[in-house]
């Protein structure tokens, strides 16, 4: 079922509710596509189904991206989709979870340390999880400093803001997840020991695969992060 969240198009999510008598944890999912307007939420369309076939609520949200519009739109479709959970019919408010995929991972990430709210746990999987650093590697053509209009060392405050590893600790439990053969898994194993340190309680999780293997419902990783989601919100 689609739901709009706001007045523009690309402003809706799917939601997804299991058989049987809820309210049921709901996961929000945020896709990555390097911040592009070409990649949409049907990326996650196959994690979705599992997660709500494994007892799950999903809402697999769509949003402005800033190659159309700007970042502040992008980042406030985020945070206003997540906030729409309170809306949806027959979803357990204590048990949320936003789990973002690669550039979704920071768009996640960011949401929830802005207003950690009542989210019980953040997921990252395969997130680009420093902004500072991606940018000054170039990472995915520049990706970065097109999103966000800018070099750090043009607009550091937008990256500080904007960068999940400047943003710890969290206050919400993390799950961070990333392949072996992810060009990503430094970034991730950097995010991961560093919220420990900060003080906030993480699982962490690699495993064998490429940089879609942690959404995709066939491989042993993405077992893996559904038993510490169940962990996480189901106890």
């Amino acid at each position: 079922m689609s739901e709009s969240y706001g007045d523009h198009p690309d402003q809706y999510g799917d939601l997804r509710t299991p058989p049987g008598e809820g309210p049921h944890p709901v996961a929000v999912l945020i896709h990555g596509g390097s911040w592009r307007s070409q990649y949409r939420s049907d990326m996650l369309n196959d994690t979705a189904e599992d997660l709500t076939a494994r007892g799950f609520a999903t809402w697999n949200v769509e949003y402005r991206c800033p190659d159309q519009h700007d970042w502040a739109a992008t980042t406030s479709d985020v945070a206003a989709a997540i906030s729409h959970v309170s809306s949806l019919p027959n979803v357990d408010l204590d048990r949320i979870a936003v789990i973002g995929h690669s550039a979704g991972g920071q768009l996640a990430m960011r949401a929830v340390a802005d207003n950690p709210g009542d989210i019980a746990v953040a997921v990252t999987l395969a997130g680009v999880l420093d902004l500072i650093e991606a940018d000054s590697r170039a990472v995915d053509d520049g990706s970065v400093s097109n999103a966000l209009g800018g070099r750090y060392t043009d607009i550091p405050d937008v990256y500080h803001q904007s960068s999940p590893r400047q943003r710890l600790p969290m206050g919400v439990d993390l799950i961070v997840a990333c392949a072996t053969e992810d060009d990503l898994l430094p970034m991730s194993r950097d995010y991961a020991a560093a919220a420990a340190r900060a003080g906030d309680s993480v699982d962490y999780i690699e495993g064998e695969g490429d940089h879609f293997a942690v959404v995709d419902p066939g491989t042993q990783i993405w077992k893996d992060i559904v038993g510490a989601l169940d962990r996480r919100l189901r106890g």
